[in-house]
């Protein structure tokens, strides 16, 4: 248990001992207010003081940012050769890839709680609900939770960090995106497609709509790249 608990802490502090966390922070907040407050199809037009702009247009930064946060989480460590002598100590390959995640994951809570001025501003506008925002902002935080768990499972197949970068986005433009073919398709396929899509299951809690069915859905994707990510790491031991 302390080794689960020491790995995120020393992986957190490590975006902020260097530029990433920085960077990380700066880009998404400047992306989000740029095409929350200056795209006028997603705050003035609506004519509502509402943040539901705000969560789609940060669950589509996402598909970009969740591979750039978990590139180099065990690809990095690789090409150094640092794994190895990570798995050697008296760590299991569980408290590795529980901790890295949760190292990210705390990066990704600081973003989110950065982002609380933007709805803020917009209800000194109007007489804003926040029942939809604060189900929107646990939408968001399961939403990113899956694809940053992805990304760490992108980063467990190589020692490449563009690698492990373009594999997370593959795969994240996929989940993130699929729900925009379901046009071209109908039956079990647009069914299957539709319920693949994380940005349909996060849809509904932006509204203000919490289901089991999302929750269990966010959870077993996240839960999914881990075991494999898992499987990837135990898998070294023993070439």
């Amino acid at each position: 248990m302390q080794n689960t608990l020491t790995i995120p802490r020393l992986e957190f502090q490590s975006y902020f001992n260097g530029p990433v966390a920085y960077i990380v922070i700066c880009m998404l907040l400047l992306a989000l207010g740029i095409f929350f407050f200056w795209w006028p199809t997603h705050f003035f037009l609506a004519g509502r003081a509402e943040a539901r702009g705000m969560f789609t247009v940060m669950s589509y930064l996402l598909i970009f940012a969740a591979p750039a946060m978990t590139m180099a989480l065990l690809a990095e460590e690789k090409r150094a050769g640092t794994i190895e002598l990570l798995i050697t100590m008296p760590v299991r390959d569980a408290d590795v890839i529980i901790g890295k995640y949760l190292g990210v994951l705390g990066l990704y809570a600081v973003v989110l709680l950065l982002t609380l001025p933007y709805p803020i501003s917009v209800s000194a506008l109007g007489d804003m609900d926040w029942g939809p925002v604060w189900s929107g902002y646990l939408g968001l935080f399961l939403e990113g939770a899956a694809m940053l768990a992805i990304g760490l499972m992108a980063s467990s197949w190589t020692e490449n960090q563009l690698i492990a970068f373009f594999i997370a986005l593959v795969l994240c433009m996929f989940f993130g995106l699929v729900h925009m073919t379901l046009p071209l398709f109908s039956g079990t396929v647009a069914t299957v497609f539709e319920w693949l899509s994380l940005h349909v299951h996060f849809r509904s809690m932006a509204r203000g709509v919490i289901d089991t069915r999302d929750l269990v859905y966010f959870l077993t994707v996240a839960g999914f790249a881990l075991a494999v990510a898992f499987r990837s790491l135990e898998s070294r031991r023993w070439r």
